[in-house]
């Protein structure tokens, strides 16, 4: 595979940052407590696949009306951050996984966290950008004084993809911005069409599927 200009300027700005976060969570998968790490990781991770849990989390949201926009918000946030993402930032930054390269230290790693093959590109971490941009998402649609706790979702999702050597931490920090900005736009949209006095709008936030009917 050729490297792109990009993905050589991030391999070499973040080389030192990268190595030493892939080897401490190399040293937890290779320590004591790796039999739990390795379960909690493998399964963890999977909640990212595809975004499917986060859209369907997000869809259920949006059946009730209490929870609408909040839903809105989420499924909003993980679309545009797909299309920054998988769509835009992947294929054009077209950084190799850590584990492209058989001959480097991270492939024996990856080796070592179960060899979990992913996608070509590895920047931004879209496992962390869906994740992130949903519980943006969430932040800024409910009671911040709670709905922080959400980030720590899209953090512990970054950590699993550093644990598993698909993903540099570089790419994870990548992935928190872009899902940041992502949810933060969703949220701005979904505000104005709460706003908004365009009819479909007010009938599809008021809608209520569980309203009773008078008899």
């Amino acid at each position: 595979m050729e490297i792109s200009a990009a993905a050589q300027w991030i391999n070499s700005t973040f080389a030192s940052f990268d190595y030493a976060l892939l080897e401490f969570f190399h040293n937890l998968n290779i320590g004591p407590a790796s039999g739990f790490f390795d379960f909690f990781m493998g399964y963890f991770t999977k909640l990212g696949d595809d975004g499917i849990f986060l859209i369907l989390l997000s869809l259920l949201l949006m059946v009730f009306k209490k929870t609408r926009k909040v839903g809105a918000a989420m499924l909003g946030a993980i679309i545009i951050g797909a299309l920054f993402t998988n769509i835009t930032i992947k294929p054009v930054i077209a950084r190799p996984r850590p584990y492209h390269d058989e001959l480097s230290i991270f492939h024996q790693w990856w080796i070592d966290a179960g060899s979990h093959v992913e996608s070509e590109f590895s920047f931004p971490s879209g496992h962390t950008t869906s994740a992130m941009a949903a519980m943006t998402g969430l932040f800024f649609t409910t009671n911040k004084k709670v709905s922080w706790t959400a980030f720590l979702f899209a953090i512990v999702m970054g950590i699993t993809r550093i644990y598993l050597c698909v993903h540099f931490p570089s790419d994870v920090i990548g992935g928190l911005i872009i899902g940041f900005i992502a949810g933060l736009l969703a949220a701005i949209i979904v505000n104005i069409c709460y706003k908004s006095d365009a009819k479909l709008f007010k009938w599809i936030f008021n809608f209520d599927l569980f309203k009773k009917k008078k008899s």
